[in-house]
């Protein structure tokens, strides 16, 4: 090989061969890392190598902008985004172009809502292009990657749908994890984040242009020959190197710019390609770019934040934060400044320029690697006035948060540091050094305030900020919720909880702004707008409220909304017509949906349309499941309905006259199969009995509910006592009928055990049956007025945890009953009769109770030998009367 690099490909090969027992494809790797140096620095489009988030990249391109501005600048990210940026100009950093898709079409609908967003931050290689070219009309950027289409098209499916996919620009890590692990162990550093800094960021802040692209392609080559191949991942770096090379080729053959004008701005990783695909000559082949689906892509900006870029993208937490310190320090310790969106060329005019790189890169390839890699890196020598401010301010915050910390607590994280750096082999502590010096000397056992030692680092050093977007570049939707909570005086963009109080009596014209709450509250998280005092209900109306309103802090979920739909009201209508025609939805969720149709949007043919699909959704079902929820909400529509208007929806007539022939057809088997609870059945009942004088008027026929109750034959407890409760209710079992069996069931010891499920069945049967609460009283006083100590003391228990199970919100209205029932001080309770024991009559139960006799002795007397077997094992000896009675 000839050329600036033979000599440094020889010296590798050399120390591969001796390397005694190393690995067979070592010369081959060491090699072909030189070969990709060479290849990338005779591309006749510049490439320029970055690492996602690093300052060392953001410096090195702003040094290149301004030293030789391009013409054109190629940038590795979504082509389908490039209308966003122009936005960039309203908003504070860090933000995230994103696209949105709620409805998916012809991509995997199990993953809806489809989410990608791209987070920026200043001290990014690619926010620096972006605003260069921004800020100079004559520079053209073009984005080469691929749409955000085609990257769902080859993505499989997520685990959590509706999860956001990040995308990194220039995101270089080892791939192989036996490599991150020997580079963090020799590098004796805990985390990849810190080695990078160590070893990457600090040596190339100040790295001549030539340096740091060598450098970075040298980093780029060795992850990428030693990624395992033929991963998912590897396929989908050369999908995208590929696409992003026919976008750029098709570009200059479209406008003929010249090639030493342009720039390509990519990670390293994609830098270092040796694809056939790779390359702006012309001969290269290209590839056949697959069509967008026909899913509909919404795009904005939202805001981002540090500590969401780290979780996203698995950096070590407090990296990006301690990225962005460096950045800024590096800044004023260099004199340089960074672009913004508007005003380059006025930056430009207050700064040297920067020695220029040479117009033809490959014309004067030389060999600035062997010098790097020779040379020790020169360490900055140790910044006490820097250092002892860290500390100073350490200190002072850890004491705000609860920490009993002091002047020796910052002397001994400042010497703690200077000690751990010297460990390290580090001239200068490094934030990560100062962190470990802090958690050790002022954390101590425990953590008394709300943030940990580590945390206090982070802000110190850096913070996690959060990124806004401006009013400008807010969605349609975003910018309508600002102008009309305008009238509240409240600045909606500052990041803290504001207390909004509406009298709605004294200034009616802020109903509007009520209206608009209200909708949020239901859209949005409940972080972000809480009610306080007032609430909406159906025929009800708040005269006051207060609110908690985060709007500002929440940015996000507002701008979402906003890919929604245009207004608040048109994204709520959706998703009530969405609700209500998903392949889950239900005959309550479609109840439901018409509720809220009337609280926020009070639109009649929404309205119509919900309770129409209701009937619709009733009509299918074939369980009871949601008999209870249906028949509170058919309550609180129909209530509303005939207080304010003359007559009843066409839509509540259908469904009354469907539910009561539905739910009459579903009885007989919802009382015998086990499957359906006793609270189901009861909810039943309370709908065909609530509706009995309604729905005749629907043409529903009263001998369809009695034939249903006639057919019923249950087995538990529970439904038992609500069909005879049902059977009272029809005039098929009298009182005192019930009453009588409610007698034997206390008076038989087989059944007792039974008989908290007979009371949890009445105590269910007060929502269809109101009027049995007086003998469900009754029947609690017999019981503990009959039974022993001994019985009812252990049958308490069972008792009070089969109300709490089966009719826990029914129990206060027998509470009720009891308190109207029985007297309110002890001197009335000497002369208090039982309203049971007066209504009984003494010679009826006389009566009864001879009956009863006589017909237990006939039953005996019909079955002698029965009776004879138990008097001989119990020793009795005796003969049977003349009348059939047995004398002992």
């Amino acid at each position: 090989m000839s050329g600036p690099f033979a000599a440094l490909r020889a010296q590798l090969l050399a120390a591969a061969e001796a390397l005694t027992g190393g690995p067979a494809g070592l010369p081959e790797i060491l090699a072909g890392m030189v070969d990709d140096v060479d290849h990338v620095l005779r591309e006749p489009v510049e490439i320029f190598p970055v690492c996602h988030h690093s300052p060392a990249s953001a410096l090195a391109l702003v040094r290149r902008l301004r030293a030789r501005p391009p013409k054109v600048i190629y940038l590795e990210l979504g082509e389908d985004l490039a209308p966003l940026l122009t936005e960039l100009r309203h908003c504070r950093l860090p933000v995230a172009l994103q696209a949105f898709a709620a409805e998916p079409d012809g991509l995997p609908a199990a993953a809806a809502p489809l989410s990608l967003v791209v987070p920026l931050t200043e001290a990014s290689a690619e926010y620096q292009a972006i605003a260069y070219a921004l800020a100079d009309p004559g520079v053209e950027l073009v984005l080469v990657d691929r749409s955000t289409d085609h990257v769902f098209q080859g993505r499989p499916e997520p685990d959590r749908p509706g999860e956001a996919v990040g995308v990194e620009i220039g995101g270089l890590r080892p791939r192989l994890a036996e490599l991150e692990e020997h580079l963090l162990r020799h590098g004796r550093v805990r985390h990849w984040s810190e080695w990078w800094d160590q070893y990457v960021e600090q040596p190339l802040a100040g790295a001549d242009h030539a340096t740091y692209r060598q450098v970075m392609v040298l980093i780029g080559s060795l992850f990428r020959r030693l990624a395992p191949p033929g991963t998912r991942r590897h396929a989908t770096d050369e999908d995208r190197e590929r696409h992003m090379w026919t976008r750029i080729r098709a570009h200059l053959d479209a406008t003929g710019a010249d090639r030493a004008d342009c720039l390509y701005v990519c990670g390293a990783f994609h830098a270092a390609s040796r694809l056939p695909e790779a390359g702006s000559h012309p001969a290269a082949p290209g590839v056949t770019i697959t069509a967008r689906t026909a899913t509909r892509w919404r795009y904005g900006l939202v805001p981002a934040s540090h500590s969401a870029i780290e979780a996203q993208f698995g950096l070590a937490p407090g990296s990006v934060s301690l990225a962005a310190a460096t950045w800024e320090r590096t800044l004023r310790r260099t004199g340089l400044t960074p672009f913004t969106p508007a005003g380059r060329r006025a930056v430009r005019r207050r700064l040297p320029e920067a020695p220029a790189p040479p117009a033809t890169a490959a014309a004067t390839v030389t060999d600035q690697l062997t010098g790097y890699l020779r040379r020790p890196a020169a360490p900055d020598g140790l910044d006490e006035e820097e250092l002892r401010g860290w500390c100073v301010q350490l200190v002072r915050l850890a004491r705000r948060n609860g920490y009993p910390a002091g002047t020796a607590d910052a002397i001994a994280v400042f010497e703690t540091s200077v000690l751990l750096a010297g460990l390290r082999g580090r001239a200068r502590p490094t934030p990560y050094d100062f962190q470990d010096a802090a958690v050790t000397c002022v954390e101590k056992e425990r953590v008394p305030g709300r943030r940990d030692v580590r945390r206090l680092c982070e802000i110190l050093l850096g913070g996690d900020r959060t990124g806004q977007v401006g009013y400008a570049a807010l969605p349609p939707l975003a910018r309508d919720v600002h102008d009309r909570l305008a009238p509240l005086g409240f600045d909606l963009e500052r990041r803290a909880v504001q207390r909004a109080l509406l009298d709605l009596t004294a200034r009616p014209e802020l109903a509007a702004c009520s209206d608009l709450l209200w909708m949020l509250r239901y859209l949005l998280p409940d972080r972000v707008v809480r009610p306080i005092t007032g609430s909406r209900r159906l025929g009800a109306a708040s005269l006051r409220e207060s609110w908690d309103l985060d709007l500002g802090r929440h940015q996000r979920a507002v701008i979402e909304l906003g890919y929604e739909g245009v207004t608040v009201e048109q994204v709520l209508e959706q998703r009530l017509r969405r609700a209500v025609r998903q392949p889950g939805a239900t005959a309550a969720t479609a109840l439901r949906a018409v509720e809220h149709s009337l609280l926020f949007l009070r639109s009649p043919r929404l309205t119509d349309d919900l309770g129409a699909r209701a009937v619709e959704l009733l009509a299918a079902e074939r369980t009871v499941d949601d008999a209870s929820t249906v028949l509170r909400r058919l309550r609180r529509l129909l209530a509303h309905h005939r207080a304010t208007a003359p007559a009843l929806p066409a839509w509540c007539e259908r469904f009354v006259a469907e539910g009561y022939a539905h739910y009459c057809t579903l009885l007989p088997t919802a009382f015998a199969g086990e499957e359906t609870g006793a609270r189901q059945v009861g909810a039943m009942l309370g709908f065909l009995f609530t509706l009995e004088g309604l729905a005749p008027a629907f043409g529903c026929d009263r001998t369809q509910l009695e034939l249903a109750v006639r057919q019923s034959h249950p087995r538990d407890p529970v439904k038992i006592a609500l069909l005879w409760a049902a059977r009272h209710q029809l005039g098929l079992l009298p009182l005192a009928d019930l009453r009588a069996r409610v007698d034997d069931l206390l008076g038989n010891p087989l059944v007792l055990p039974a008989v908290p499920q007979y009371v949890s069945g009445f105590v269910l049967a007060l929502e269809p049956v109101p009027r049995l609460a007086p003998f469900v009283v009754e029947m609690l006083s017999q019981a503990f007025a009959r039974l022993p100590d001994p019985v009812l003391l252990p049958w308490l228990p069972r008792l009070i945890a089969t109300l709490r199970t089966h009719a826990a919100e029914l129990v206060p209205v027998v509470t009720r009953e009891a308190g109207r029932t029985f007297p309110a001080t002890l001197a009335e309770l000497d002369v208090w009769t039982a309203p049971w024991h007066a209504r009984a009559e003494p010679g009826a139960a006389r009566t009864t109770a001879g009956s009863g006799a006589a017909a237990a002795g006939a039953l005996l007397a019909a079955h002698p030998a029965a009776t004879d077997a138990v008097a001989a094992l119990l020793g009795c000896a005796g003969e049977w009367s003349p009348r059939g009675e047995r004398c002992s």
